[in-house]
């Protein structure tokens, strides 16, 4: 297990990609790139994350800044209601204070094991496996241990970022380059890895067709202080506009529906 363990952080050493957040144990910041990172492609995210850090540096900055702003500055990065719950999680920071562990770390607003998991590791060295989807089809295909299992001692937060880049970058899941990988000579699956296909779920639907890209046109022309979209079946704008009341991101008066903490928005059709 050492040898296997002392490959991958080697590995990880010399192709490991300079991201900004693999600079700090700022636990906000920490967040800040979980919450972000998740479904969003890195490329987008940087420049995303470090103008964001750059209007509001700290937990207490986000905690104090309104809605319609928060929403204005996560248009693009998907799933608005992402941007509350982080929100919403700062606010609790900045009144108790950061919680050390994961366990204490799940009790915040939007964060799960894995988010927990990372943020405990990352900021606070927790000996703990941050396990997302990568790093979960890694271990499976070494099949040497759990994620937990294969978590060399005193050294969880480099692992769980090596474990995390070599799925992304190696052992993919529709790609794996086992001849370029640093656990092949340990690796119960290398040569023989069996790529699963895309599901069915899913399958054809282009992104445009889906709720997720009316609710992104409803929040992103409200933030820019727009009209409802045009273009859209009044139908799915509706279905879009009541869920994103549901979800506290818009408010409803009468006619119209606005940001929640904005001012009277756009009429509903």
């Amino acid at each position: 297990m050492r040898e296997l363990q002392g490959a991958v952080l080697a590995w990880y050493a010399e192709a490991g990609r300079d991201l900004p957040w693999r600079r700090t144990t700022d636990p906000y910041a920490i967040l800040v790139s979980e919450v972000m990172s998740q479904q969003t492609q890195v490329a987008r995210i940087v420049p995303r994350y470090e103008a964001w850090l750059e209007r509001w540096p700290t937990e207490d900055a986000l905690a104090q800044a309104s809605v319609a702003d928060v929403l204005g500055a996560w248009v693009g990065l998907g799933y608005n209601s992402r941007a509350l719950r982080l929100r919403d999680a700062c606010a609790v920071v900045a009144r108790d204070g950061w919680p050390r562990t994961a366990a204490g770390l799940r009790a915040l607003p939007g964060v799960g094991p894995y988010t927990a998991a990372a943020v405990a590791s990352f900021a606070f060295g927790e000996q703990v496996a941050a396990v997302d989807t990568n790093v979960r089809r890694v271990a499976g295909r070494i099949g040497l241990g759990t994620p937990d299992e294969l978590v060399p001692a005193g050294d969880a937060a480099t692992w769980n970022q090596a474990t995390m880049e070599l799925g992304a970058l190696v052992c993919g899941a529709r790609r794996a380059a086992c001849d370029a990988c640093p656990a092949a000579p340990w690796c119960g699956s290398a040569g023989q890895v069996v790529v699963t296909a895309r599901g069915a779920r899913g399958a054809g639907v282009r992104f445009e067709d889906t709720n997720r890209w009316v609710r992104g046109r409803v929040v992103a022309a409200l933030t820019a202080g727009e009209d409802l979209p045009k273009d859209i079946d009044p139908e799915r704008l509706a279905t879009a506009v009541d869920g994103l009341v549901r979800d506290g991101l818009l408010r409803r008066e009468g006619s119209t529906v606005a940001l929640a903490d904005g001012e009277p928005g756009a009429v509903v059709r």
